[in-house]
């Protein structure tokens, strides 16, 4: 069967934030572009995520002229609960009065996504959704190219001058580089979270902090929920029905919550992970391809955010410029801002557990946890580095 063959600047893998972020930062000045998705655009609109775009990830839009995509989001709650055995235990979190937060958003990430390709498409972006059987060819050498399946199942090559893998951390992106040639460093945390998603509204929203693990509720629209509760990393979904599943949530809030038909589950392992260097050759990694941190810092999108512009930024510079020197340093770059980010992240991540179950660093651990986050709402100079971190002003 006879191939079709082209070329263009930066072939895109992966349609997701990091993907279509790029896409549109490319697009509008000029640079030519193909993004490829191996899963259909209904799927991906429809992927269920977190979302909490911080202070600099929203001002970036604007910077860009992409303010489209995130003024239809609303800003944190001036309250958002926190409970600690049972017990109410602050609604100031967001409640900055230097500002902080004034430009923080929570939004699904689907709808993110769903904004960033209208836009995209919009403006004539070529995004290429059910491209399966991606291989990155080359890549290290002076023209990288893309092989796939259409969805007609037509075989098609796409040539390039650089690659930005935005696939995720399954993805084939980090796995075309040669295993010697990145050093990945992790962390597990010990524990993991269950993660539901369900159809109720979200009554409490909030965190609670327990002796028998965290949880939370987190809205996601008006009427459906995600919920969070501290397991084993080795717990099964069959040790979770939706009877323990609601029994629990209200043990740990320490108050009724509102229950409904549950439509999704599994087990999260919290984690920490990081790959160095971003780069090989031509291809560069962005997002989750390079970096995973636990869901309690709300921080993966805006580290894929970051990644996005400072690639953008060095493509366009090598292209428009001819200077390379953004491009050689993408990585170096990116990884000062993954580590403070991961350091937050780890903080956040081990306060908030071990102020509840001592079972993992023991009961000293657990009250030393406590009044660090106790101070964080009485202390001036601490709630001013915290809002700083959470805000992504750093």
């Amino acid at each position: 069967m006879s191939e079709t063959v082209e070329d263009t600047a930066v072939v895109i893998v992966g349609a997701g934030v990091a993907g279509l972020t790029l896409g549109n930062f490319l697009l509008r000045n000029g640079i030519g572009c193909v993004v490829l998705e191996k899963r259909s655009r209904e799927y991906v609109e429809r992927r269920q995520r977190a979302g909490t775009i911080d202070s600099r990830g929203v001002r970036m839009f604007r910077a860009w002229g992409l303010e489209e995509v995130v003024e239809s989001f609303g800003a944190p709650d001036e309250s958002i609960s926190f409970r600690m055995d049972g017990e109410e235990f602050t609604n100031d979190l967001f409640n900055n009065e230097d500002g902080d937060f004034d430009d923080m958003v929570f939004c699904p990430q689907q709808v993110l996504v769903r904004n960033l390709t209208d836009a995209f498409l919009r403006d004539g972006g070529d995004l290429r959704y059910e491209s399966v059987g991606i291989s990155l060819e080359d890549i290290d050498g002076a023209q990288p190219r893309v092989r796939y399946q259409d969805a007609t199942g037509a075989t098609r090559v796409v040539n390039c001058d650089y690659l930005a893998g935005c696939d995720g951390y399954h993805g084939v992106s980090r796995e075309s580089i040669p295993a010697d040639a990145l050093t990945r460093y992790s962390y597990d945390y010990g524990y993991a979270w269950l993660s539901i998603l369900a159809d109720v509204t979200p009554d409490p929203a909030g965190m609670a902090i327990h002796s028998r693990g965290l949880a939370g509720i987190i809205p996601r629209g008006t009427t459906a929920s995600r919920l969070y509760l501290q397991c084993a990393p080795d717990d099964t979904l069959e040790q979770w029905p939706d009877e323990r599943v609601w029994s629990e949530l209200e043990a740990r809030f320490g108050i009724p919550v509102a229950t409904g038909p549950v439509l999704h589950k599994q087990i999260l392992p919290l984690r920490s992970v990081v790959y160095s260097p971003m780069s090989h050759g031509r291809l560069y990694l962005l997002g989750d391809a390079a970096h995973i941190v636990p869901p309690m810092s709300a921080k993966g999108i805006n580290l894929a955010l970051h990644d996005a512009e400072v690639f953008a930024r060095a493509v366009i510079a090598r292209i428009q410029k001819d200077d390379p020197a953004l491009l050689t340093g993408y990585s170096e770059t990116c990884l000062r801002h993954v580590w403070n980010y991961q350091a937050y992240a780890a903080w956040i991540t081990e306060l908030m557990h071990n102020a509840g179950d001592a079972s993992y660093e023991g009961e000293f651990r657990k009250q030393t946890a406590r009044a660090e986050l106790e101070r964080q709402f009485t202390s001036p100079t601490a709630n001013r580095l915290f809002s700083e971190f959470a805000a992504g002003v750093n």
